[in-house]
């Protein structure tokens, strides 16, 4: 059904005035009488009646007025809508992060992008880094913000947003807590809570090849995903971890941080934000600019098998 029937329709009902409407539809009155008639043909009934004393809606289209009305509504809607997401500022944005983003990072890209884009129906979504990556693949989310290093393969564009140092998150009754600084090769001897393999390979890695670094390799007694895991087992006393500087803002009574000397360049780690370039949004592309804008100066790269 053509929608410009149905407003012409609306237009003449309101007015009951051939001449009136066609003004209002900046067309002439002969083409809105044959869209008129046009309509009707296609409804199979009359929708209004014309005789000497002008023009006046038959009970069908009394009945049809409402509904044509909430028609145009939902339509005006859909493009404006529409027209919303195409320039970003509106439509919805999935975004997916990992736990230790809300230390710090989260707190502040979230807030200035509502503030910024209100119109967005903005869904966060926390998971692994390896699981953002693959949901970014499979479409299942515009972007995410993940920890670095990634060693996982994903045709992916990566904007990086902060760089980070190890630091030793200890027992508060281990000796070493006593110390304000420590070698890396100090812990050689104490119990590790370390990341899982499969599932934080990257904070694995790089905390496997630190303390290689320093000249061991570290007995895990524990293993976690998420960071905030990991910090729950050192405060159960359950060994020492190594962690990423910003989760020293998680205070607690039953550990420690300390600041590690000489930790190797390799074994840095930061957060990113990833997303596919074929594939990003108006919405998504807003989100990584404010992002790039707010944590300047780290660039951009391409995640490969590694």
């Amino acid at each position: 059904m053509d929608l410009r029937r149905i407003r012409h329709f609306v237009t003449l009902a309101e007015t009951l005035n051939f001449r009136m409407a066609a003004e209002r539809l900046h067309m002439s009155q002969p083409p809105l009488s044959v869209s008129i008639q046009k309509l009707e043909a296609e409804l199979g009934t009359k929708l209004f009646t014309r005789g000497s004393g002008g023009v006046a809606l038959t009970p069908s289209g009394r009945a049809a007025l409402a509904e044509a009305r909430r028609l145009l509504f939902h339509n005006d809607q859909f493009v404006d809508l529409a027209s919303q997401a195409s320039h970003g500022t509106g439509g919805t944005l999935e975004v997916g992060f990992v736990g230790s983003c809300t230390f710090g990072l989260l707190q502040k890209l979230v807030p200035r992008f509502r503030i910024e884009y209100p119109g967005v129906d903005l869904i966060l979504k926390e998971a692994t880094s390896t699981a953002i990556l693959q949901q970014i693949e499979n479409d299942e989310l515009d972007i995410g913000l993940v920890r670095t290093p990634l060693l996982d393969s994903a045709q992916v564009r990566l904007v990086m947003l902060e760089t980070e140092e190890f630091v030793a998150a200890i027992p508060r009754g281990n000796p070493l807590a006593a110390r304000h600084e420590l070698q890396l090769a100090e812990l050689s001897h104490e119990a590790f809570v370390m990341y899982t393999r499969n599932y934080a390979a990257g904070l694995h890695s790089a905390a496997m090849l630190a303390c290689q670094h320093a000249g061991f390799i570290p007995r895990v007694a524990q293993e976690a995903t998420q960071v905030q895991t990991v910090l729950a087992m050192v405060e159960s006393g359950l060994g020492v971890a190594l962690v990423p500087s910003i989760m020293q803002r998680f205070a607690s009574e039953k550990m420690v941080y300390r600041k590690l000397l000489k930790l190797p360049q390799a074994a840095s780690i930061g957060m990113a934000l990833a997303y596919r370039p074929e594939m990003e949004s108006a919405a998504a592309q807003r989100f990584r600019q404010l992002a790039e804008r707010e944590f300047s100066g780290y660039g951009e790269g391409l995640v490969s098998a590694l």
